[in-house]
């Protein structure tokens, strides 16, 4: 199914594939700038969601957040978790808010679970480079925090928020999450209950098995991945830098997950056998519990990197989970 969905091969035209041309001086080239979803109140077709609203979190950098809100917590006093999300793009695709693609992803997990969602934007690299990313989506949990919306603060429970990020925003909810755990206190009345890694993007220059099995892979392939570390990491780094590759700092610092243990969150990882980065969450999922880390992870067969967004089934399959984790 992967070979019917991507226009462009990554394996013969990785460029292509991101919507960029290389240019001498190491800068690139975007073939297409999506506008911004500046607009206000938007009526869903689904008719479970009755709710979508953007926001400006800074419009210096141009960042915003979609706000998704199910129609059952509308006519009710209770309150819904919340959850942050940080959409993929391997830290360089101008994948934004309102991407179709997006839409029913978040009217999806908003109605099963239920939850108010927040989804964000950040700025892509290599225009900035990581950790830019990390810093633009830090930024928007203290605007979260003092949100202007009356919706968002009279039906979203602060206090019990989840991180969930696919690919590269798998990879910003695990860096973002370890971030603000040293300073939660800040963060209040938001409080982080758990971080959520949906098909996370994370790498090293050591390859994995999965990697080399699917490594021409029609939606992930290795050489897009490599292309795509290189433009996304500080100059001059390799893909064992800490941003790229976790287990660098889970190996060599024995502490370093600490107060994540004393606050209690819970990590859900989830993949499939059919996404190269499956060895990455499977060695992620292993040390993370031997250390003493409240680990849940969802391995399936099958699949493929992203396939949630494209199987009504998988969708249906990882959003149960995510309920569970989150209900729990």
């Amino acid at each position: 199914m992967s070979d019917q969905i991507a226009p462009v091969d990554p394996n013969v035209d990785p460029y292509g594939y991101l919507g960029i041309i290389p240019n001498t001086d190491g800068s690139i080239t975007r073939l297409q700038i999506p506008t911004p979803p500046f607009s206000t109140t938007i009526l869903d077709n689904d008719s479970s969601v009755v709710y979508m609203k953007d926001f400006v979190i800074n419009p210096t950098k141009g960042t915003i957040a979609r706000i998704i809100i199910p129609r059952e917590v509308l006519n009710s006093e209770n309150k819904l978790p919340l959850v942050v999300y940080f959409h993929g793009g391997g830290f360089v695709m101008e994948v934004t808010v309102d991407k179709p693609i997006l839409q029913k992803f978040y009217a999806t997990l908003a109605v099963e679970i239920p939850a108010i969602i927040v989804s964000v934007d950040y700025r892509y690299a290599p225009e900035n480079r990581l950790p830019a990313a990390y810093d633009d989506c830090v930024e928007s949990l203290y605007w979260i925090k003092n949100t202007p919306d009356e919706l968002l603060k009279r039906y979203a429970d602060l206090s019990k928020c989840f991180l969930l990020g696919t690919s590269a925003g798998g990879n910003i909810a695990y860096n973002v999450g370890l971030r603000v755990s040293e300073v939660s206190e800040s963060l209040k009345p938001l409080e982080i209950k758990g971080l959520i890694l949906h098909h996370a993007f994370f790498g090293g220059n050591e390859r994995t098995k999965s990697e080399l099995r699917l490594a021409r892979d029609k939606i992930l392939s290795l050489n897009l991945s490599d292309i795509l570390w290189e433009l996304g990491l500080p100059i001059g780094s390799d893909r064992d830098h800490p941003y790229s590759n976790p287990m660098v700092e889970i190996q060599s610092n024995e502490n370093f997950f600490d107060q994540v243990k004393i606050l209690g969150w819970k990590i859900l990882i989830i993949n499939c056998d059919g996404d190269p980065l499956i060895d990455r969450q499977i060695e992620v999922s292993k040390v993370l519990k031997e250390k003493g880390v409240q680990v849940v992870d969802s391995f399936s067969e099958g699949g493929f990197h992203g396939c949630e967004f494209f199987d009504d089934m998988k969708l249906k399959d990882m959003t149960l989970v995510v309920k569970e984790f989150v209900r729990a």
